[in-house]
C-alpha cells in the first residue's frame, strides 16, 4: 500500500483577523506550507478543504474552487464540511486518495472565520452542529451540551472543577511558546477556578476561544517523495471515522464518546499500533471535559480515570503522554473548519523536533491526532510516525 508522508505544514496565527478575509488566511497557509514542503504548486493533484460556517460568517459558500485560486493551484477542489471536524475528514479523504493512487500530491486543510461576528451571533452559528429540531430550539448552545456532559460525568465517576482547571492551566502553558498561538499567556489553576461561570460547572477557562484561522498540508505519495528527494520524514499511517447520534438525549450515556472510541480502534488497526505506543496527542478540547473524554475514548486511560489526568502530571508537558503541547484549542484557538488540519501540523513538527515545545518529547516516533464535531456526533482519529 501506498505510504503517504506529511511533506510539508503551515498555519496562520490564530486569533482575530479583522482585516483579513477567508480567503486569504488560506492563501497564507498554504504559501507556507508548500515552501515548507519544497513542492511545485502545479503538482497538486486534488484540494481537500474544510470549512463549518463560511456561508453564516462571511456570506461565502461554494468555497473550495475560491480556495484553490487563493492556494494557486489548478485542480479539482472540493470543500468538506463536518462541523469541528471539517478538516479532519479532508485530511482523512486526502489520505484514502494517495493511498489508492489516484493522486500523488494533495493539498488538504481549512479555515474559519469567525472573530467579525458578535459573540451571540457566533455562538448561534455554531449550534447549528447540534439538532435543530430537538436541540437548538430548546435553546441549547455548545457550552450548556458540555456542561451536561461535565455533570454526566462527575456523577458517573467524581471529579470536580479543579480537574478541569488542570486540564486549562495545563494548555495555557502549552501555548506560551507556540507562534501560532491566540492565548500565549498562563493562567494558573486558581485563576481558572476564579474566572465567571459560562454553563455549570464549566468556567470561562474551560471554553475554548472564538478563533479566526487556517491550515494547510501538503500529503504526497511515498514514491513521489524519494523521486524528488523530499525532506519528509513524518508519515501518516493510520486514519479513522467514527459517528454517533446527534442529540445528547438520544444517546445512551453522555459521558462517554463512542464515535471517538470507533475513530480510534480503526486509526489504530490501520496503522498497527497500540495506545501504549502513542508518545504526543493533539486532542480536540472544545472544553476541557472533552480532553478528559478523548484521552479515555482514545484508550490512553481507563474509563474514569480521565477527569484526574491533568492533574496527576500524566498528560504534562513533561508527563508520560503529553497531550494538546500546541496549547490545544483551548488556547492554541478553535478555528472550526481548521483545527483538524492544524492538529496534524502540530504533531508533524513535533514528530519532527522543529516545534518550540519539541523538547518535551525527545525521540516521539508515534503521535495521534483526535477532531471532534459537535458533541462529538463525529469523530476523526489520525495516527502519525516517524518514517524508517
Amino acid at each position: 500500500m501506498t505510504e503517504v508522508r506529511v511533506a510539508g505544514v503551515g498555519l496562520t496565527r490564530f486569533g482575530s483577523h479583522p482585516e483579513r478575509a477567508g480567503r486569504d488566511l488560506f492563501a497564507a497557509a498554504a504559501s507556507r506550507a508548500f515552501a515548507d514542503a519544497d513542492v511545485d504548486r502545479g503538482a497538486v493533484d486534488e484540494l481537500n478543504y474544510g470549512n463549518f460556517m463560511g456561508a453564516l460568517s462571511e456570506n461565502q459558500s461554494h468555497q473550495a474552487p475560491l480556495m484553490a485560486e487563493a492556494a494557486g493551484v489548478r485542480c479539482p477542489a472540493t470543500r468538506y464540511e463536518e462541523a469541528c471536524a471539517s478538516a479532519g475528514v479532508a485530511v482523512r479523504e486526502a489520505v484514502r486518495t494517495v493511498r489508492s493512487g489516484a493522486a500523488d500530491v494533495v493539498l488538504a486543510g481549512g479555515m474559519e472565520r469567525m472573530t467579525n461576528l458578535d459573540t451571540g451571533a457566533a455562538t448561534e452559528g455554531l449550534a447549528i452542529a447540534a439538532d435543530d429540531l430537538f436541540e437548538v430550539r430548546s435553546g441549547v448552545t455548545f457550552p450548556g451540551a458540555y456542561a451536561l456532559m461535565a455533570r454526566a460525568y462527575f456523577d458517573a465517576h467524581g471529579g470536580d472543577r479543579r480537574d478541569l482547571a488542570h486540564v486549562a492551566s495545563k494548555n495555557h502553558a502549552n501555548a506560551v511558546p507556540n507562534e501560532f498561538a491566540q492565548y500565549r499567556r498562563e493562567v494558573s489553576v486558581e485563576e481558572a477556578l476564579d474566572a465567571p461561570p459560562v454553563a455549570t460547572p464549566l468556567h470561562l477557562y474551560d471554553a475554548c476561544p472564538i478563533t479566526d484561522g487556517a491550515s494547510a498540508l501538503v500529503l504526497v505519495s511515498d514514491s513521489y517523495a524519494e523521486t524528488h528527494d523530499l525532506d519528509a520524514p513524518v508519515a501518516v499511517t493510520g486514519t479513522g471515522q467514527g459517528t454517533d447520534r446527534m442529540a445528547l438525549a438520544d444517546r445512551a450515556d453522555v459521558a462517554r464518546t463512542p464515535a471517538a472510541t470507533d475513530a480510534a480502534t480503526t486509526a489504530y488497526d490501520d496503522a498497527d499500533v497500540a495506545p501504549d505506543d502513542v508518545d504526543v496527542a493533539e486532542v480536540h478540547d472544545c472544553f476541557t471535559v472533552a480532553e478528559v473524554l478523548a484521552i479515555e475514548s482514545l484508550g490512553f486511560v481507563d474509563r474514569g480515570e480521565g477527569i484526574s489526568a491533568a492533574r496527576d502530571g500524566l498528560t504534562t508537558a513533561d508527563g508520560d503522554l503529553p497531550v494538546n503541547l500546541s496549547g490545544g484549542l483551548k488556547a492554541k484557538g478553535h478555528p472550526v473548519g481548521a483545527t483538524g488540519g492544524s492538529q496534524i501540523a502540530e504533531l508533524t513538527r513535533l514528530l519532527r523536533g522543529d516545534h518550540p515545545n519539541a523538547d518535551h518529547v525527545p525521540g516521539a516516533e508515534v503521535g495521534v491526532a483526535h477532531n471532534a464535531g459537535g458533541t462529538v456526533a463525529s469523530a476523526v482519529v489520525h495516527v502519525l510516525e516517524v518514517a524508517e
